[in-house]
């Protein structure tokens, strides 16, 4: 699927986004930070977000027999005992899962203080990969704007923006650094 978006004032160049149905796992980048356990993958019908769970695995595995109340007890324990915090990942398509940090991780990637945010991203990076919302961006110029059918070439493509709102948003970026590259300017 290709999914023409925009076209600088002169004419001159247009993006388009293209699924990127090569994309990687995000959860296989060694840069991540967050641990997830997975929770429920529908009797087998989902694969783990993760094999191993992090280092309160254990902890999990003990409460989560009770359905009504592990999540809520675990949430408390990772929070009062490890000063860390745990997010609830529930896609419509996919396995339902638990993601954390702990407080001393919390406070290496941000000192604390976004790492909310931090463990969010990472989570709808990996939901956005899990439901095919991957995409390429294409940046094409043509030589005759003014003309019926323009014939457009390359000049730049990347892939591997995880979500449709962000790639739209570094396709508008690409444009305007063409734009005014092509105007003599600096982006």
């Amino acid at each position: 699927m290709s999914d023409f978006l925009s076209t600088t004032e002169d004419g001159r160049f247009r993006a388009r986004l293209v699924r990127d149905a090569r994309a990687d796992n995000p959860r296989n980048d060694p840069d991540t930070l967050v641990h997830v356990i997975t929770i429920d993958t529908y009797l087998g019908q989902y694969a783990a977000v993760d094999e191993d769970g992090g280092p309160l695995a254990d902890a999990w595995g003990r409460l989560a027999w009770n359905r009504w109340k592990g999540i809520e007890t675990f949430t408390r324990y990772v929070a009062i005992m490890h000063g860390g915090i745990v997010l609830e990942s529930a896609p419509d398509n996919g396995p339902r899962s638990l993601w954390y940090v702990t407080g001393e991780e919390a406070r290496a990637i941000d000192g604390g203080l976004l790492t909310e945010g931090y463990v969010e991203a990472e989570m709808e990076e990996y939901e956005a990969w899990l439901a095919g919302d991957v995409w390429g961006v294409v940046v094409e110029e043509t030589s005759e704007p003014d003309a019926d059918e323009p014939e457009w070439s390359q000049v730049a493509t990347r892939s591997g923006f995880y979500s449709g709102s962000f790639a739209r948003a570094q396709a508008r970026e690409a444009l305007r650094f063409y734009a005014a590259r092509s105007a003599g300017t600096t982006a």
